[in-house]
């Protein structure tokens, strides 16, 4: 890797970076300095606000407070496209590829170069994508429809894509997720013929031996801030796993032990393409099984499969000993089995529909038999959850969009408490949602593991998964490395074992 370039003045400056969305803190005051020719790594667990910061450097979102400049210069970044034309390119870990469309028609789709006569000049945008992607040391058919490119392919045509632009500070996502061995070797040659070039990089990733192969510095974010920048030659690994991982456990968590039952879920061997491999887990009646990973770890995947969102390859599913063929979610939500999604807007709720609507909807079958809505019982379930679970609404008319995001989550949790689920799934529970209504949440797994309910619960939030499960599973790569009990685990145990380093 080639050394650092540094100039009079740091490709990139961001000063006291506040960012703040309704009831969390998404940034607090956060410095962060790039150098021309530089690789900075940005590390920090799920939800310690590295997408946020870059998502205002690459446009998608506004600071509320801070400074930005770029070479020297103090601007003010106001959407996508103004960031590419100050220099600042972005590649996520999903592709924004057109499948259809060839490599030379995505680097420059909007930006199509003209002939005198106002036509798309295509000799030209061939002829200018296949230069870009030599420079990469790569060669790829410029005229080839993207989807027929393998995944290393695309990611070199993403970043031909950025580089199009001028690019001369580069933000890479977890571009490794879903690379080999051999792809991985030619990512890193091309990011150090940038660097070479005095191409700044931003290099996001979960994979700390990662972080010496190709940085030169390194910052780790925690909670929202800024806790350390170092040279990558100054820190180990496990100093930045600590500074990763050191939050005390907050005394907020009311876990309360419940007594165990007879098993109530069952994976035994479940592989799903390379997103699953092998994975057997097991949940008690009245157990919290906390399910821990990076991101790419297969977690959702898993949840996905389990209710029979997704086919599997191999393996086989037990609901309360019994094997389940599930075709899709009614085969497995009919067995009792719920759950709570990672995204309760687009994937939990049905936002245009009332409280009352949302909250009766898994129990339709039973207090609507006939076919035809029981409004009378709807009503009935609503109350009762309404009451029980201390939803702040109007009423049970209330348009379920209208509510807090705690709340909205409230109701998610309390449509599959009224149907009588044996089993839940919780995916980021309290993602997005204020202290207090967390700690009611908490309350309500409590009341749930009481009443014999066996949750697997997943969650990026490491205080969550060691306050309140009973055994902790750590995931990565699509496969269980790791089992702990939740009683004397540490976040830097688990860490670790998420990053595949568990001993």
């Amino acid at each position: 890797m080639a050394s650092a370039a540094p100039a009079s003045a740091p490709a990139l400056r961001m000063h006291g970076i506040r960012k703040e969305f309704p009831g969390v803190v998404a940034l607090d005051g956060v410095d962060l300095e790039v150098e021309r020719g530089e690789v900075h790594v940005l590390l920090g667990e799920n939800g310690a606000g590295k997408s946020t910061l870059m998502k205002i450097l690459s446009g998608a979102q506004r600071k509320d407070a801070g400074e930005i400049a770029l070479d020297g210069r103090s601007v003010e970044i106001v959407s996508p496209r103004h960031a590419q034309q100050l220099g600042v390119g972005i590649i996520y870990q999903e592709l924004t590829l057109v499948p259809h469309l060839g490599a030379a028609e995505n680097v420059f789709l909007g930006r199509e170069p003209a002939s005198r006569w106002g036509w798309i000049d295509r000799e030209r945008a061939t002829r200018d994508t296949a230069t870009l992607l030599e420079g990469l040391g790569v060669r790829i058919d410029p005229g080839i429809p993207v989807r027929e490119l393998g995944i290393a392919q695309q990611q070199m045509v993403e970043v031909a894509k950025a580089l199009s632009s001028d690019a001369r500070l580069l933000i890479m996502d977890e571009p490794t997720s879903a690379l080999t061995s051999a792809e991985i070797e030619q990512l890193f040659a091309a990011i150090g013929r940038l660097t070479a070039s005095g191409v700044a990089v931003i290099y996001i990733s979960h994979r700390m031996d990662e972080v010496r192969r190709i940085g030169h510095r390194v910052t780790v974010m925690r909670d929202g801030r800024r806790v350390a920048t170092h040279p990558v030659a100054d820190v180990t690994i496990d100093e930045l796993v600590r500074l990763m991982a050191n939050r005390e456990l907050k005394d907020h968590f009311p876990k309360r032990k419940a007594a165990l039952g007879d098993e109530a879920l069952r994976v035994a061997g479940v592989t799903r393409g390379k997103a699953l491999r092998g994975v057997s887990l097991q949940v008690r009646r009245g157990e919290v099984v906390g399910l821990a990973g990076l991101l790419g770890a297969g977690r959702t995947e898993l949840a996905r499969a389990i209710l029979g969102a997704d086919p599997i390859d191999a393996g086989e599913v037990f609901i309360k000993g019994e094997r389940v063929r599930a075709s899709g979610p009614g085969d497995v939500v009919g067995r009792g089995v719920g759950l709570v999604p990672e995204d309760r807007k687009t994937q939990g709720l049905v936002l245009s529909l009332s409280v009352q609507a949302n909250l009766a909807l898994p129990s339709q079958r039973r207090i609507s038999p006939w076919g035809l809505v029981d409004a009378g019982a709807e009503r009935r379930v609503a109350d009762k959850g309404i009451a029980e679970l201390r939803i702040k609404t109007p009423g049970p008319e209330q348009r379920v969009g209208l509510l807090s995001g705690g709340n909205q989550q409230k109701v998610v949790l309390g449509k599959w408490l009224a149907a009588g689920v044996d089993v839940l799934i919780l995916d980021e529970p309290t993602r997005g949602i204020d202290v207090g209504s967390k700690v009611e949440i908490y309350e309500l797994m409590n009341k749930l593991t009481e009443a014999g309910v066996a949750i697997l619960m997943i969650s990026s939030e490491l205080p969550e998964i060691l306050g309140m499960s009973d055994r902790i599973l750590a995931m990565h790569q699509g496969r269980i490395v790791a089992e702990l009990e939740a009683q004397g685990a540490t976040q830097e145990q688990v860490l670790q074992a998420a990053l595949g380093r568990a001993s």
